[in-house]
Formats: C-alpha cells, structure tokens, sequence
C-alpha cells in the first residue's frame, strides 16, 4: 500500500523546499515534467497544499528563474570593486544556468520580476551606486552582462558548445575546414596554444571588454 498523502498546513511544505522539488524535477525530466500534481506526488502530498505557498504553476516557474538568480546575485556585494561584483556575478550566473540546462528556455523566455529579484537587484544597485555609478547606468550594466551570460549559456548548452560536464567550452573549427583559411587557422591554432585556464576563453574575453566599456566615461 503506498503511503498516503498529506494535505493541509500540517504537511511541512515551504516554497523554498517546493522549488527545490521543482528544480530537481526538472533537472530529471525537463520542464514539460512539471505541474503542480507532479510535484505534489514527489513531496508526497496533495496538489492543493502547493498553493498555500505557491499561487500556481506561472509563481513556481518565476521562483525556478529567482533560484538561479539568487545562487549569483549576492557575489556583487561580497567583491572588493564592482568590476569583480560584476564578472563574479557573471561567471557564477553561468554555472548556474549550465548546471541546470532544463531551465535555459525558461530563463530566456521570462523576466520573473519576483518580489525576491526586486529586492537583489535593488541590493545591486546600492552597491554599484556606492562605487559611483548612476542608478540607471547600474541598471542598463546589470541587463547587459545578465542578457549576456543568458546568451552564452544558451549557445553552449544548445549546442554551439561542448557540455557543461566538459568544461563548458565553445568547439573549435575542425583542421580540414581551415585549409581554404589561413587567417581563420592561424587564430585557432593560437588559441589551442594558450593554456587551459578552467572558463571558457572567449566568455573571458568578451566580459572583459564589456567591463572595460562600462568604465569609459
């Protein structure tokens, strides 16, 4: 006989622990995998308890987006200038999203304005306010590295890249598509030259020049 169900307060649910239910879920199986009954059954309890902590499947689906969200944002005000708040942000946004790859299209397609996100970006903003940076400058800086990072991690994980399990880096151009090429075969064999620095190179590059921008008056 399974173990029946359990409905009401008395069930021990949180939104917290709900959404890690969810993220799991959809870490297995994907996001057409989740529903409010599904996850219902993976906690052991009734559909109708989720909703005392969670409004419906569109607040599961932000709360899954603020979970990513809130595994980087609070590195911003942990670093010494907000250059590093801002590449420590981006680097640990894109761990996020390649450790869960389900989620990518979710994170694209929504902008899960949540009371949660409001108040981290808010908390952002002081930080990059302190260092002298204009509200909505700090605004259009957060936008720009998150839209970046979001892109980078689609590109790799939808397979302009190798897996995140593979250090979730961009593949090169094979040697035989490069003899018509020499300019093109010159930089890639320059850049297998260089030594592995754990990241993905031209990410590096790329969020390097943007930080250099934001700092040109």
């Amino acid at each position: 006989m399974s173990p029946k169900r359990t409905r009401g307060q008395n069930a021990g649910l949180t939104r917290q622990g709900i959404l890690r239910a969810a993220l799991a879920l959809a870490d297995r199986e994907g996001l057409k995998a989740l529903s409010m009954r599904r996850i219902g059954q993976e906690l052991g309890v009734e559909a109708m308890s989720l909703y005392q902590h969670v409004a419906g499947k569109e607040a599961l689906l932000d709360g899954l987006v603020e979970e990513l969200v809130t595994q980087a944002a609070p590195l911003l005000d942990e670093a010494a200038s907000w250059q590093d708040g801002l590449r420590e942000y981006a680097h640990a946004l894109l761990r996020a999203l390649l450790a869960h790859p389900n989620l990518l299209p979710l994170v694209v397609g929504r902008p899960a304005i949540t009371p949660r996100n409001l108040r981290l970006m808010e908390d952002a903003l002081h930080v990059l306010r302190a260092a002298g940076v204009p509200p909505d400058h700090a605004l259009d800086m957060l936008y720009a590295v998150t839209g970046f990072v979001v892109g980078h991690a689609a590109l790799l994980a939808g397979g302009g890249g190798d897996r995140p399990e593979q250090g979730g880096r961009m593949r090169d151009i094979p040697e035989p598509d490069l003899l018509e090429t020499p300019l093109l075969a010159e930089a890639t064999r320059a850049r297998r030259a260089q030594p592995a620095s754990g990241t993905d190179p031209r990410f590096d590059f790329a969020l390097e020049a943007m930080l250099r921008g934001f700092a040109t008056p």
